[in-house]
Order: structure tokens, then sequence, then C-alpha cells
């Protein structure tokens, strides 16, 4: 089937769209029978054991309820030896979602209550940041104030873990500090960003760049605090990308649609790098029987977009925007070209518990190194997307504010 600009807005007037856009897809449903069957066949004996020691993979979790005073504390899994890649989301793009749960089960989360502030006290805040310091894998003695218990939660932006239990006591040995992120640690006079984007440049991975944010050890001598792991993860990626941008901006224009497509945890990915002045946009579609539509009869399908300038709201999709547009950066500026991105994301039924923004981020990131489709006009493009999506390009279009732009005003011919 041919399509054209005029066919595609005569679809989307006809109402014949399938397609609800609804908020649903990120009102945070819970489906604690469905975590349950999980993780409880890998943790059975950890549940019964009041201590563990193991090698942690320098993970750690700040909680964000209670605000500012939360939950701090280290993973720690019940094995010895390198246990780096549980910790280690860059490393995870060949593993399935099970696999990916077996490994992370294994990861109890210590918990106790601090202030966001309470970065320079010793004792657990201390070694929680020793953890967070740490070049690779240090052992860990962990006692719990009770037996570890499962607290099933879907965490749309963190990786799973296992059970939780609060501490009682924390002690961590054969700690060595990784050099570079323990010279920006030592830097109070260098901001947060700063850190972040200089240690991004030195080819740290962004996940131990999140970590180091997570656990206070950035920024100004007196704003030094913990940081929700939630919110670190989104804030090193919207800072790097940010910074990213404005250097893509500098370049010139990209000469013909380039088409990447890929299918990974059941989720297809269809990015389109677009000749044109910066814009981004990021579009996800959830599927129902899926963990963010587990409810629904159809097709959840919701996005977010910024122009040249930016956003200067929190992005509606949460941090898989951010994510993405890390991602999408990072192609850009190895390419040294500018370009308006648009990331379409349909998730099946496969897809059946989220294993955090990393999933985006690295399966965009792998997306973009593959070998792209050239192609020269949105006729084209429309048909490109009908060949590799489920999802009609009209249903696309009636919820993307950049296929609407570069249908109506045809800004993609001028570069042709």
């Amino acid at each position: 089937m041919a399509f054209d600009r005029y066919t595609a807005i005569n679809e989307i007037s006809s109402m014949d769209i399938p397609v609800k856009r609804s908020a649903i897809a990120y009102a945070h449903m819970k489906d604690p029978a469905l975590l349950r069957y999980y993780y409880n066949a890998k943790t059975v004996n950890i549940l019964r054991s009041s201590e563990i020691v193991g090698s942690s993979p320098t993970d750690i979790f700040i909680g964000r309820y209670g605000y500012p005073k939360v939950f701090i504390g280290p993973m720690v899994p019940p094995e010895f030896g390198d246990t780096s890649l549980m910790g280690m989301p860059e490393r995870w793009r060949p593993f399935d979602i099970e696999k990916i749960v077996q490994m992370r089960s294994k990861l109890v989360r210590g918990m106790q209550i601090a202030n966001i502030h309470d970065v320079e006290k010793r004792g657990i805040p201390e070694f929680v940041q020793n953890l967070a310091l740490a070049e690779k894998p240090a052992d860990a003695e962990l006692g719990f104030d009770g037996k570890p218990f499962m607290r099933p939660e879907v965490l749309d932006e963190a990786q799973p873990f296992g059970p939780s239990a609060k501490i009682r006591n924390f002690k961590v040995y054969n700690f060595k500090a990784h050099k570079q992120i323990e010279a920006m640690h030592f830097d109070t006079d260098a901001k947060a960003t700063t850190a972040i984007n200089e240690l991004y440049k030195k080819g740290i991975e962004v996940s131990s760049i999140q970590k180091a944010l997570s656990a206070g050890l950035f920024g100004l001598k007196n704003s030094r605090k913990f940081v929700p792991t939630r919110w670190s993860i989104t804030a090193v990626d919207d800072t790097i990308s940010k910074t990213m941008r404005e250097e893509v901006k500098s370049y010139e224009s990209i000469d013909a649609i380039y088409a990447f497509y890929n299918v990974a945890l059941d989720n297809r990915w269809l990015i389109f790098l677009i000749p044109g002045s910066w814009q981004y946009e990021s579009i996800e579609a959830f599927y129902p029987k899926t963990v963010w539509n587990a409810g629904g009869d159809s097709i959840s399908i919701y996005g977010s977009y910024e122009g040249y300038k930016g956003r200067k709201t929190y992005a509606e999709i949460g941090g898989c925007y951010y994510s993405g547009r890390l991602a999408v950066t990072e192609r850009l500026q190895g390419m040294k070209k500018q370009a308006m991105a648009l990331i379409l994301r349909e998730v099946h039924d496969g897809y059946i518990m989220p294993v955090g923004v990393w999933n985006v981020r690295e399966h965009v990131r792998e997306t973009l190194e593959t070998t792209p489709t050239i192609l020269h006009d949105t006729t084209e493009m429309l048909q490109f997307i009908s060949s590799k999506m489920e999802i009609k390009p009209a249903n696309w279009i009636a919820n993307s504010t950049l296929l609407r732009e570069i249908i109506m005003q045809k800004k993609i011919s001028s570069y042709i």
C-alpha cells in the first residue's frame, strides 16, 4: 500500500483509530503476584537468613518515600567473587527477562533511615558511599533486624532486585576506590553537573556515575546529599544528553532519512533521524497484558516531545525519555550531524515486567548501532513504519507532534 501526506491525514480524521491515548501506562500499576512468581523461587534460601555475606557489585539503593528522610543501603548477594555483572546494565543487552530477574533477585537490599544530608556521617552512610566509590566488587557483611522480606514493587526507572531488610549492622571489606570517581569526589569546588559530564567524557559507564550521584559523592562541599536512585538515574541521563544536544546543534543537518530497527525483550524499536534542526520525540505503545497496561483492553500510547530549545517540564513518559535522548545524542555526536530524532517503541506482551530505563538507553544504543535503511521522503518513511510495526502509521501520526509537522510542512523534501 502506498502512503502520502494527504492519505495519512485523511486516515487520522476518519477517527478509525483503535489506539487509546491514555495515562494508564504511567499510573505505576502494581502486580505483586507477578513479581512473587519470579522472585520467590530464587530467594527462598535468602529469606530464611538474618545475615548475609558476599561480594557487592558496588550497588546501592536510595529510596524516595518519606523524603528528605529516606531508606539508604547496599545491595549484597550471598556469593563471593566477580559479581560486577549484576550491577552493570551496560552488559545486559544479550539477556532475556528471565536471566535479568534470576541475576538481580540474588541482591538483598539493606535499609536504614537517613536524612539526605547525612553524607558526612560515619557508619552505614560512609559504607554506602564506599560501595559507590568502589572500582570493583567489594566484600560485605550485612546483618538484619529480622529476616529479609519480599516487597513486590514495580520500578519503572530502577532495575529489579530481591528481598529487603532493615539493617542491624553493615561493613565493607577489600574496598578499592575508582580513581577517577574519587578525584571528582574530592573536588568540592565542582558542581555535580561538572562531575557527571567530566566522568562521562572519560569513558566511565553511565550506571557507575548514577550510583555515585545517588550516594552524594558529587557537588559543592555544602550542597552534597543522597539522591533517590530513580531520580539520580534520570538526572544523569538528562545532564549528559543536554550537554551533547547543544554540541549536536552546531553540526550540519543530515541529508536523508535514516531508519533503524531492532527487537529486544519483545520491544520493537523503530528510530528515525530526519533532516532538519534538532527536535526530539519518543512515543511508547504498550499492548494489553504488559505491566503498564495490565488491565487495559486496548493499546495505550503516549509520547513526549521537545523542540529546538528543549523542554521546561518533566517528560510525560518519565525517565525513558531522557535515557533515549542520551542514546540519540551519542549517535548524532558520533556522526557529527544534526537531525530531528523520533523513537517509536511497541511494547508487546512478552515484556512481562519492567527492568529499568537502562532497557531504553541500551537498546536504543543497540538499535542505532545497526546499519540504517536510507529513505528519501515521507512516503518511504510511512511505508517503512507499516512494514516494521504492527500499529498503523496513522495511529503514530495521531500521537506525534514531530510526524504531523514533517507531513504537513513538507520539510524533508528541501534536503533531497
